[in-house]
């Protein structure tokens, strides 16, 4: 792997910021993230800045950057903190010709629908598909990374999203 200058002051950059930030810090223990104060204690998750890969073959470039494969355009917020026996919901929309499929998983596993796991999809047009994922009720064991994986003949593409539990403290 070769790094530019630009990529080298980058990477020194973050990693000075995580260190600075992550060294010396108790972790936290149960659900929460952003609603912590407000709910309880929650996790300490360590920030990742998106890394952006060059590609090192030109097919990659190009299968990729097609004009005509699978983009997701809209999607839900990175982070998500549920309360325990409610319901979490997640959103994805792609486009591409053809139109795009749409997969979810959960910790890189697939998902498939079942009581209480559910997928909802509608179409726009030729090249538009609306995806809604949603667990009802939403127990400790849903709390992990999801995906929503878009992919055509021509591009996959996907979104992560991250969810946590909250916890009521009184």
């Amino acid at each position: 792997m070769r790094l530019n200058c630009s990529s080298l002051i980058v990477v020194t950059i973050f990693w000075a910021f995580y260190m600075e930030n992550s060294w010396g810090k108790a972790p936290r223990i149960g659900g929460g993230g952003r609603a912590g104060a407000k709910f309880g204690i929650g996790r300490l998750y360590s920030a990742r800045i998106p890394v952006t890969i060059q590609h090192s073959d030109p097919q990659s470039a190009t299968y990729y950057q097609h004009k005509d494969g699978a983009k997701i355009v809209k999607s839900s917020h990175f982070d998500f903190e549920y309360m325990l026996g409610r319901k979490i919901t997640f959103f994805c929309m792609a486009q591409g010709i053809p139109r795009p499929e749409i997969t979810w998983f959960k910790d890189g596993i697939e998902l498939y629908n079942h009581k209480y796991f559910q997928v909802h999809e509608w179409t726009e047009g030729n090249d538009t598909i609306k995806s809604k994922m949603e667990i009802d009720p939403a127990t400790q064991k849903d709390a992990g990374f999801y995906e929503c994986q878009a992919n055509n003949q021509y591009a996959i593409d996907y979104r992560a999203f991250r969810t946590d539990y909250a916890m009521l403290t009184y």
